[in-house]
Parts: structure tokens; C-alpha cells; sequence
């Protein structure tokens, strides 16, 4: 039986796969037509998957085709001619290995070539290259380079400068005739002298993370072999929280169908989709812990992506900006239909919310008075009292005064956010839900989603700009709680005005009901006098 694949590149034989159809289509298009392509994206968002399918493709209509597959992870350190003298033999290897594949053997001027050719630097790669096509005669050459980014930077200029003599050239048959080149980073970012760019023949080609039909079709293959259906809303939270990134949705699927050991008679539903939440935040794995890693590698990150999260008037998506480029690099941030910066999806901006919140805040044993304890929060029914536990919450800040001003490496005009968030963190967790974020991922507003005992809880908080922005947003809260089913929801604005005014108030609008709180933060630390 196939499964979900989150280690390595996935294969139809063992794995459900996304077929990728459409792009497949017109990567192979631009191939046939003697493009030098380039793919640039993050890690595990399935670049080497796709690539891999391309080879496929290509090697079905041989002999025309002659993709050669290379890899140049393990290159980095290597001096120039350790460099070309492993590519040589990587070359031989795989067009011995294509050969092998068809059945064939290599032609005896072929086998003649790869034994006495050798690679020792740019100028005898563009010579072995042209002999490659005399050779070949009818044969194109696809040349395929994954993990591009572990090329020595020594040689990188001068290794791209080759490939684009060859790419203008009016040698006929070019050789190669078409290039791939996946990397995480793009060729701009490889041009390690700032001189300009060596290639500036490539053409771009985007792999966008997976749509929701994408998803709903890898699922339903595993629904059409094992009989277990995904119900359509786990399905759509799923796409929702993952932002469609293929290793976060596989791994989603993983611990559904491999680890909860969930009967295979069983829908899976949002209650399975919440345990499967839960274990995805609290493990590490390797993706998520090279996400935070990579938000730590530079201080004025934090700052930079709170600002993105938590103020409305957002940030240009601008790549000649050094940290917007940077982080799009790594994957965090993308670009909103607003042309702004967007936390490319809620598990993200909950693992940047962890990632820079204290471990302790020093104002936990404040969160609730004395002599009470977390189950006054909950009805007869066992449902949470999120009207009395946010009007706690609403009273331990005023309690807490300027104390909140002292919460450790947390800039002061997004401590609002950070205790909410710690708050009903702690909270939920106590009574056994899961608590995540929910779309949108910026411009002012920090949806929080919380799942318990069957039911859902939708808390939206902002930062106060102003009478207008107050009144529409709750409008906007009510139309997202009528998207999504239910009847109440609450609305925390955080008033950081030298003279806030707090309010408190309950609300139908639109047959819905909102709660709203305005609930100042202290500015500073009052005087000793």
C-alpha cells in the first residue's frame, strides 16, 4: 500500500503523489523548445520530485531525449578540479545508466568518448560539450542540476559564464540543448562578486505550493485505496493552515492515516484534524525546526516579521529589500494579492509566535485571581465560557499595569498579542483542545482558532487605528464567522494610545454575535515620585 511521503523525493510506485500536470506540461514545453530554465524555492516544497518527473517524461520519447540527471549537494567544499572531475564522471554514470534503462549499450564512439574524456574546467566543459553533440548526432541533451546552491563559489561565475556561451552560440546541435537548474536560492543570490549577473539568458519557472484541488486529488487517492475518506472541512483546514506546502500537507496526512491509529472505518474528522495539529506543532521535525532556525539567523528579524503579522499597514513585497529576500528565500514570507508580505501560512506564524515568546513571561500565576482555578471557565456542558475567560484576560492586563512592560525580549507594541497568545495557550492546553491561526496571516489582524470538545472558537485580535478600522472590522469578523459556521465570535483591540478608551460591549450584527473588547496597554512605567 502506498503511503504519504515526507522523506525525499516521492514516487508514484510508493507513494500518493500530486501529479502536477499542468506545470509538468509546460516545463516540458519550454524544455522542447531549448530553454535554459531555472527553478529557485524553498526547501521540501517538492523541486526534486518535480524534476524527477520531468526526467521520466523525457526519457519516454527516447532517443530523442537525453536527460542527464546531477546533483551537486556534496560539491560545495571541493576545489575546482575536484569539482570537474566528479561532474565528468557523474556525466559518464548517468548516460550509462540511460542506456542501461533502455536496454541498450552505449555505441562504441560514445563509449570511446566517456572513457577518454575528461573535465578539468570551464573552457574543456564547453569543448566536451560540443564533442558530447558530434557524438550523439540525433540525440538532445537535457541537462538537469538539482541542489544547485552546493556549487563551489569559486567557480560558480565562471561555470555559468560557459553555459551561456553555449546557450547563444550558433553551433548546431547546442549542446546541452536544454538546461534545468533547482536550487533554493536564485541566480542573482549566486553571483557571489555583485558583478552582473552571468546568466541572464534563464528563464524563470515557478512550483507553487499545492492548490486546494491539488490537495483534495491527493487525498482522494487515498481515500480510492484504502476506503478512508477525508471529510471536506479537514480537507480545507488542512489547505488552509499548511498554505498548501507539500511536506506540512503530507506530514498533516501522515499522522492522520499512519499515526493516530485511527480505525480506517472512520471519516477522518475535525477532531482528528485537531489531534493531528497538536502533535504537528509540538513535534520536531526537520522542517519546522530549519523554519525557526532560519527566523533566528538575523536579530532584526523578529521585529520585521511581528510588524508583518500584527500591523495593518503592511509591508511591501519588495525583493531588493535584504530581509524581505532573505526570508522569501527560506519560504516564510510571499506575496499577498495586495502586494504585500504575507506569513506565508498559519503554521508558520504560530511557530514564529513560539519562537520569539518567552518561556515565561513572569506573569503566568497572574493569569487567573486567586483561589480559582481554569474550570470556572467552562458551562455545565463542559464548553469553554470564552465571554468570561476574555473578560478575565480584559482584567488580569489591567492587574498586571506596567509588569507587562517587563515581559522579557518582547518589543513592547506587540506584548497585547503575546500575552493573548500565551494566555489562551496555556489555557486550551490545560483543558485538552488546540488552539491555531487561521488566513489571513497579516495586515493587522491575528485570527486565533480554537477547537474543544466539538466546538470552535474564533478570537480576532488587532491593534487600535482608529474609530472606522474598529466598526468595519467587526463587519469583516461576521461575514469569516458566517464562512465558517459559527454564531459567536470575539474581537480583542489593543489600545496603545496615550489616552485609550476602554470598552467592553456585545453586539448582533447580521444575526451573529460579537463580542468586543478595546483594552489599553500601559505605555510606561509610572514614576517613583
Amino acid at each position: 500500500m502506498r503511503r504519504f511521503g515526507t522523506q525525499g523525493p516521492v514516487n508514484p510506485e510508493q507513494h500518493y503523489v500530486v501529479p502536477r500536470t499542468e506545470e509538468l506540461t509546460e516545463f516540458i514545453k519550454r524544455v522542447k523548445e531549448g530553454r535554459y530554465i531555472v527553478i529557485f524555492a524553498p526547501r521540501q516544497t517538492g523541486k526534486t520530485t518535480f524534476f524527477y518527473a520531468a526526467m521520466d517524461i523525457l526519457a519516454s520519447e527516447a532517443p530523442t531525449y537525453l536527460p542527464i540527471h546531477l546533483d551537486f549537494e556534496a560539491y560545495k567544499n571541493l576545489a575546482p578540479s575536484d569539482f570537474y572531475s566528479n561532474l565528468t564522471e557523474d556525466i559518464r554514470e548517468e548516460i550509462e545508466n540511460i542506456y542501461y534503462k533502455r536496454g541498450e549499450e552505449p555505441f562504441e564512439t560514445l563509449r570511446d568518448f566517456l572513457e577518454n574524456t575528461t573535465l578539468t574546467d570551464n573552457v574543456s566543459m564547453l569543448r566536451g560539450f560540443k564533442a558530447l553533440a558530434r557524438v550523439l548526432e540525433n540525440q538532445q541533451v537535457v541537462l538537469l542540476i538539482d541542489e544547485f546552491d552546493g556549487i563551489p563559489p569559486a567557480i560558480v561565475n565562471d561555470f555559468l559564464y560557459a553555459l551561456r556561451r553555449i546557450y547563444i552560440s550558433r553551433t548546431s546541435p547546442r549542446c546541452p540543448h536544454s538546461l534545468g537548474i533547482v536550487g533554493v536560492k536564485s541566480i542573482a543570490q549566486l553571483n557571489y562578486d555583485r558583478s552582473v549577473s552571468p546568466f541572464n539568458i534563464h528563464d524563470d519557472f515557478a512550483l507553487s505550493n499545492f492548490t486546494l484541488a491539488q490537495v483534495q486529488e491527493l487525498f482522494g487517492q487515498y481515500t480510492a485505496e484504502v476506503g478512508q475518506a477525508f471529510a471536506p472541512e479537514v480537507t480545507e483546514a488542512i489547505h488552509k493552515q499548511t498554505g498548501g506546502q507539500p511536506f506540512l500537507v503530507n506530514r498533516f496526512a501522515q499522522i492522520l492515516t499512519e499515526e493516530l491509529d485511527i480505525p480506517k472505518t472512520e471519516t477522518l474528522t475535525l477532531a482528528h484534524f485537531s489531534a493531528a495539529h497538536i502533535q504537528l506543532m509540538d513535534e520536531s521535525n526537520t522542517h519546522l525546526t530549519h523554519l525557526t532556525t532560519n527566523i533566528r539567523r538575523n536579530p532584526r528579524f523578529e521585529n520585521f516579521l511581528m510588524r508583518i503579522a500584527l500591523y495593518e499597514e503592511g509591508v511591501p513585497f519588495n525583493l531588493r529589500n535584504e530581509l524581505v529576500n532573505e526570508l522569501a528565500t527560506y519560504g516564510v514570507l510571499a506575496r499577498g494579492t495586495d502586494r504585500m508580505c504575507k506569513i506565508a501560512n498559519p503554521i508558520y506564524l504560530h511557530c514564529i509566535l513560539q519562537a520569539f515568546k518567552p518561556v515565561v513571561n513572569g506573569l503566568e500565576n497572574d493569569y487567573f485571581p486567586e483561589d480559582t482555578d481554569e474550570f470556572q471557565y467552562l458551562t455545565d456542558t463542559g464548553q469553554i465560557h470564552m465571554e468570561r475567560l476574555l473578560d478575565n484576560f480584559r482584567d488580569f492586563i489591567a492587574r498586571a499595569g506596567f509588569r507587562i512592560l517587563q515581559v522579557p525580549e518582547t518589543p513592547q507594541e506587540f506584548i497585547g498579542q503575546h500575552l493573548l497568545f500565551a494566555y489562551l495557550e496555556q489555557f486550551v492546553t490545560s483543558m485538552n483542545g488546540t488552539m491555531y491561526m487561521e488566513v489571513p496571516t497579516g495586515r493587522g489582524r491575528m485570527d486565533l482558532i480554537i477547537l474543544h470538545n466539538q466546538r470552535k472558537y474564533i478570537v480576532e485580535t488587532k491593534i487600535w487605528r482608529g474609530e472606522r478600522g474598529y466598526a468595519a472590522q467587526k463587519q469583516q469578523l461576521a461575514a469569516y464567522l458566517s464562512t465558517e459556521g459559527v454564531t459567536e465570535g470575539y474581537y480583542v483591540v489593543f489600545d496603545h494610545r496615550e489616552a485609550p478608551e476602554p470598552r467592553t460591549e456585545t453586539e448582533t450584527i447580521n444575526g451573529l454575535t460579537i463580542r468586543s473588547y478595546v483594552i489599553p496597554v500601559v505605555q510606561e512605567r509610572p514614576s517613583k515620585k
